[in-house]
């Protein structure tokens, strides 16, 4: 018997498999530039907002400290982003695209934009609106919750326990 009102878990489960496969979608299309995932992340941001501070370019990708350091530093190694140390702090390094680094990035990144069009082209425009105020207030919600370390059990095996319950229930 199917469930009539999904819970919690069960969203949880489609939202992280439909993350999963989006994320397998922009790959595919981002691997052809032999950019990684982390290095795409960062000429994004960087062609989106501009020149930045290292140490605010992480917290925007979801890199840690290390991680951007080594992405940067890869980058430049690549002639796609320059570093120069900010006129009021020499200690700050702000990284900005090069030439280079825009020509690459500016089709690319038009092409995954595209690609993001078509996976949400099932969506209306008011579902597109719904769905982004939606994963912000649940977003919002996590963050005021904080992490949840030594709190039960690891993701994986709440992820195995939850399909398991549900495999059962249908």
């Amino acid at each position: 018997m199917k469930k009539t009102s999904p819970d919690a878990i069960h969203v949880w489960l489609v939202l992280n498999k439909a993350f999963q496969a989006i994320t397998r979608h922009a790959a595919a299309g981002i691997r052809h530039t032999g950019l990684g995932d982390s290095d795409f992340r960062v000429l994004e941001v960087l062609l989106h907002k501009g020149p930045l501070p290292v140490n605010t370019i992480g917290p925007k990708v979801n890199l840690t400290p290390g991680s951007i350091s080594v992405a940067v530093d890869r980058l430049y190694g690549k002639g796609l982003v320059s570093r120069v140390e900010s006129d009021e702090d020499r200690r700050i390094r702000v990284v900005a695209l090069t030439p280079r680094g825009k020509k690459l990035m500016v089709p690319v990144f038009r092409k995954h934009a595209a690609a993001m069009r078509k996976v949400f082209s099932e969506l209306s425009s008011d579902e597109l609106q719904q769905l982004e105020s939606i994963l912000k207030k649940v977003g919002r919600r996590a963050e005021a919750l904080g992490g949840c370390e030594g709190q039960g059990a690891p993701a994986s095996l709440i992820l195995r326990r939850a399909e398991s319950t549900r495999r059962s229930a249908a």
